[in-house]
């Protein structure tokens, strides 16, 4: 038995085609993203929607993937994390891609990331915003110096930088994470670091003898963050050939330092004037806190310790 093929004639099985042609394209023109677009642009017609085909058939796939999105993970888009769109020039028009929103949100965040580096610094922190600070009377002054601080970095302003002080667990580490990110949403970039954090990777810096390149980095970033200060036991070597050359170079080219610590700056400048053999260096205790006490407004912050509720 011969197959249709063989007993159909040429010109039959080219209608056959034509007609078949035909259907998918009034298919096109009815579909109501096509329709939709045909009523935004009365010019477009038929012979076009033949001639793109293919292009209009990956736009209608790729709309239709958008409204029932799987998440970014999951997009089955061609180009991922984008949508098409169509773009006309005269008479003829072609397909764009246009990034998402979700992919807008992950590269905005990613880019965020990049403006911060963080060392040693909990994950709570680092993601804190003023957003999700608890709000309590106590906190107030804190977040409204937080927030004019950044506000005045954006502008282009040279504020003070600032010192929050106060117990354990009042918010002083969380307020500066909100700092930074806020800072960040502003493509301003800035390093958080823990004392201990300093402390160690300056005594690694000696051995892969780039302490040179590492107080230069402190140095000149835009806005330093400073975590729980005075927390360590200091050597002579670090407050004197690290912190001091730190203070001072930012002092010169007006670089704001924001710090958090347990103590007053009264009890700063003695944790710095303290010996690791009991004795007391004063004078150099006096030296670099002249290069930190002008230069920041001291926030006190007195509460619970949020830690344990």
């Amino acid at each position: 038995m011969k197959k249709i093929a063989q007993v159909v004639s040429p010109k039959w099985k080219e209608r056959i085609d034509q007609q078949k042609i035909h259907q998918q394209i009034d298919q096109l023109e009815n579909h109501p993203l096509i329709a939709d677009i045909k009523r935004k642009h009365p010019s477009l017609h038929r012979k076009q929607i033949h001639a793109s085909y293919s292009q209009l058939t990956q736009y209608i796939e790729e709309r239709t993937n958008c409204q029932q999105c799987p998440g970014l993970e999951k997009c089955p888009n061609l180009v991922k994390g984008h949508y098409p769109q169509i773009q006309f020039y005269g008479s003829y028009f072609s397909l764009q891609m246009t990034e998402c929103d979700y992919r807008r949100q992950e590269r905005e965040a990613r880019q965020r990331a990049m403006l911060i580096r963080c060392h040693q610094i909990p994950p709570d922190i680092q993601q804190a915003t003023f957003r999700s600070i608890e709000q309590s009377q106590t906190r107030g002054q804190a977040i409204r110096a937080a927030l004019a601080f950044c506000m005045q970095i954006t502008n282009g302003e040279k504020p003070k930088g600032l010192y929050f002080y106060g117990s354990f667990g009042v918010g002083k580490s969380y307020i500066a994470g909100a700092i930074v990110n806020e800072l960040a949403e502003n493509g301003i970039s800035s390093v958080m670091m823990h004392m201990s954090a300093l402390s160690v990777e300056m005594k690694e810096s000696i051995s892969e003898q780039n302490v040179s390149s590492k107080i230069t980095a402190l140095s000149e970033v835009p806005v330093l963050v400073l975590d729980d200060i005075g927390s360590e036991n200091i050597s002579p070597w670090l407050r004197d050939d690290i912190l001091s050359i730190i203070f001072h170079q930012r002092m010169t080219n007006q670089l704001p330092t924001i710090y958090t610590s347990n103590l007053s700056l009264d009890e700063l400048h003695d944790y710095f004037s303290y010996t690791q053999k009991g004795g007391t260096e004063s004078v150099k205790g006096a030296r670099i806190m002249e290069r930190i006490r002008p230069f920041v407004t001291p926030i006190y912050l007195k509460g619970k310790n949020r830690r344990y509720s």
